[in-house]
């Protein structure tokens, strides 16, 4: 153990702005309410997490496959890639009951989320491991001998340092654990979890806010940023990269939030069972459970589409025979 252990960073007038422009958007979002308000949409932003963080580990599965599993349905796919889904599922349902100070929990949470993909889940690793941006080597992790120690040291500076802003702090944290990488596998996921984790110990809001979507969206940049920060041994960049993603999801969430105020008891309905498969007009009505297609036009389909909540496979020609409508 090192008692002199402290994570090098800068604070930058990028980091500055990044944090009041958080805490302005984090502000509205819970002036009323501390978690998001809609049901539908903590499920959704759930959801999503789940999927991009699979999906930046190669998982192959596709959002409506993933959903499907977690509504309890068959999937057909690879049989890892499902299990992959149901264990971040359990995982990600447990958020609130982990500690973010607690490496016996951080274990725990290993061990559920790799159950039946490595043989050492739940365990640090023996072995020498790399991150690796497909084929590309950007980073040798340090030898399995000094994991637990710099796990404690990295720990401890989290819990000690409590006057550091939390989105500092967790983005510190998140970077620190990628370069330790004390797992063989799962590394990512548990990254990406304990940072949400430590930010829902700040802000119940982030509990559901699905910065996953705009990783998996910038992911080169990612692991560019992982390497640079490598190369320059301090985390500066890394913290300015995932602060733009928190606002970013941030923004989009509270956008989301002021739309789904405007939603009637029949879009909803419809959201409910609309997916981002492309179905038609009668599809959507048989599974929402209504024959009369006046009513479905103008009370259901009409409103989402203005609400940007739908899409139109013909957009050009609203009224095409060819035309299907599938999620945004």
């Amino acid at each position: 153990m090192n008692m002199d252990y402290k994570p090098p960073y800068k604070v930058t007038d990028k980091i500055v702005n990044y944090i009041s422009l958080i805490t302005e958007v984090v502000t509205k979002l819970t002036i009323n309410n501390e978690e998001l308000s809609n049901p539908m949409l903590r499920r959704e932003n759930q959801i999503k997490t789940i999927h991009s963080s699979l999906a930046i580990e190669n998982n192959s599965l596709s959002l409506d496959q993933v959903t499907d599993i977690i509504n309890g349905k068959r999937v057909l796919g690879p049989q890892a890639d499902v299990t992959e889904v149901k264990n971040a599922f359990k995982t990600y349902e447990m958020l609130l009951y982990f500690d973010p100070f607690s490496i016996d929990d951080l274990l725990k949470a290993h061990s559920i989320l790799m159950k039946d993909l490595v043989k050492d889940n739940g365990q640090f690793r023996k072995g020498g491991v790399g991150v690796f941006a497909g084929k590309r080597l950007i980073h040798m992790a340090p030898q399995a001998k000094f994991v637990p120690d710099l796990m404690i040291d990295l720990f401890r500076w989290t819990f000690e340092n409590s006057d550091i802003h939390p989105l500092i702090r967790s983005c510190v944290f998140h970077y620190e654990f990628e370069f330790i990488h004390p797992f063989t596998d799962g590394n990512g996921r548990i990254g990406r979890l304990w940072q949400t984790i430590l930010l829902s110990r700040w802000k119940k809001v982030f509990r559901w806010l699905p910065v996953e979507t705009l990783v998996k969206d910038r992911q080169l940049e990612y692991y560019d940023v992982l390497g640079v920060c490598d190369n320059e041994a301090e985390s500066t960049k890394f913290i300015e990269y995932m602060l733009s993603n928190i606002y970013n999801s941030l923004q989009e969430v509270n956008q989301t939030e002021q739309v789904i105020e405007q939603v009637t008891e029949q879009v909803e309905k419809l959201m409910n069972v609309i997916t981002a498969t492309p179905k038609s007009a009668n599809e959507l009505m048989e599974l929402v459970g209504i024959k009369h297609k006046l009513t479905f036009r103008d009370n259901y389909i009409k409103p989402a589409i203005e609400l940007g909540l739908v899409l139109m496979t013909v957009p050009d020609k609203p009224r095409s025979s060819k035309q299907k409508y599938y999620k945004k």
